[in-house]
């Protein structure tokens, strides 16, 4: 029977070959999925290893993703999110209920506070700060059901003791999530983090940064190795109809190739322009976590195998220095353009008042502005210069 032009259009007559090999997976875009037959639609179930059925459940471009994340990150299982802060959101809602204590530490990714504390308003959760170089600072009660590790802490980049703190929550039976995203599954392995193959339970990660490599994608990721909490998760990510785009899949998984090699550069030229900052006399302290000056260089160099360290590096001004200084010598900077984010080619700054965003006395620290420099794919002397012609900027500013 042949069908009219319209129908034509619709039914193609003709199809080419479907799977060829190529360095590339063919990018699947997909809200319906077709079933071959009746026995393909019941004989499925939401908890299968790839469930083929509506989009959102995920197709073999958005699960070749998932599980080359969970590789990389020592993992099991992986659910991909809009966004970091979106897969934050995940494990919040997955695991957190009314009265239920969750703890956080001080130097936590400010977004994610902020949602905890929207729970703590509008659905009764307890949020606990904690100092993260200071495990007795974490005083579980038996209402404790989460804890949100940071390796390294966002701003002021402190290494916590990672091993200490999921020693206590586990004998506290207080599942362990955390932000990965700094380490990238290159610095160490979350789960596997010493000899006694000590776990934590969920990671998180912004896939944003390093594994997108280019600036222009938002991703995120959450990765277990326990199938009961891969399900609880995948679950509540059906029901939140939680989704990414093919494309925006395909472009994080072609840069993959090259995420441990950019990763290594920027954190060799992080550490570079460390070195330099130190010998600078504007800045009361430099902020690095594989410095050995660093209030959590110890816990950095019991977890860290290697010297990757990411590339951020952060440094504190003199108390002299005003909020309007600050603004000034970012504003001087040239080839560090003023954004959020890392791990793109293009190096970024972003200053911080500290009072503004801590809680708990950080004696660790010095008094004073932050400012931090996030090291893209630049030569590392070149960016040295470009802050060294803002601090002149800024001196001749001050002399005004």
């Amino acid at each position: 029977m042949k069908n009219h032009p319209q129908t034509a259009l619709v039914h193609a007559p003709r199809k080419a070959p479907q799977y060829i090999d190529s360095i590339q997976p063919p990018i699947f875009r997909a809200s319906t999925i077709i079933f071959n037959n009746t026995d393909a639609l019941f004989n499925r179930h939401w908890s299968d290893d790839y469930d083929y059925s509506y989009g959102t459940h995920g197709t073999p471009t958005t699960f070749t993703l998932g599980d080359n994340i969970a590789q990389i990150e020592g993992g099991q299982y992986c659910l991909l999110a809009p966004s970091g802060l979106s897969a934050i959101n995940l494990v919040n809602s997955c695991f957190l209920s009314h009265g239920d204590e969750v703890w956080v530490s001080d130097n936590i990714y400010e977004p994610n506070m902020e949602h905890l504390r929207n729970l703590e308003v509008r659905y009764g959760i307890d949020v606990k700060v904690y100092n993260p170089i200071d495990v007795n600072s974490f005083q579980p009660t038996s209402k404790a059901k989460l804890i949100w590790l940071e390796a390294a802490g966002s701003v002021t980049l402190e290494f916590p003791d990672l091993i200490g703190l999921i020693e206590k929550a586990q004998a506290h039976d207080i599942l362990t999530a955390l932000d990965n995203t700094w380490g990238a599954g290159l610095a160490f392995n979350a789960f596997d983090l010493n000899e006694a193959h000590l776990s934590v339970d969920v990671t998180v990660h912004a896939l944003t940064k390093y594994p997108s490599g280019g600036g222009d994608i938002l991703m995120g990721s959450v990765v277990t190795r326990d199938k009961k909490l891969h399900q609880q998760l995948f679950r509540m990510h059906a029901l939140q109809g939680i989704c990414v785009s093919g494309d925006d899949v395909a472009q994080v998984q072609r840069s993959l190739a090259s995420m441990q090699i950019r990763y290594q550069n920027q954190s060799q030229s992080a550490l570079q322009i460390k070195d330099w900052l130190k010998t600078q006399t504007e800045f009361s302290q430099v902020l690095h976590p594989a410095d050995p000056e660093s209030a959590g260089y110890k816990y950095w160099k019991s977890v860290c195998t290697t010297e990757q360290s990411a590339g951020l590096v952060s440094v504190i001004f003199k108390p002299e220095y005003t909020m309007h200084d600050i603004r000034y010598f970012c504003d001087a900077l040239r080839l560090f353009k003023l954004g959020f984010s890392w791990g793109g080619p293009v190096s970024l700054v972003m200053l911080y008042n500290l009072k503004d965003m801590r809680q708990l006395e950080n004696t660790h620290l010095q008094q004073g502005l932050l400012v931090r420099f996030c090291i893209g794919l630049e030569h590392p002397q070149d960016l040295i210069q470009d802050i060294q012609h803002a601090l002149k900027q800024l001196h001749q500013h001050k002399n005004e």
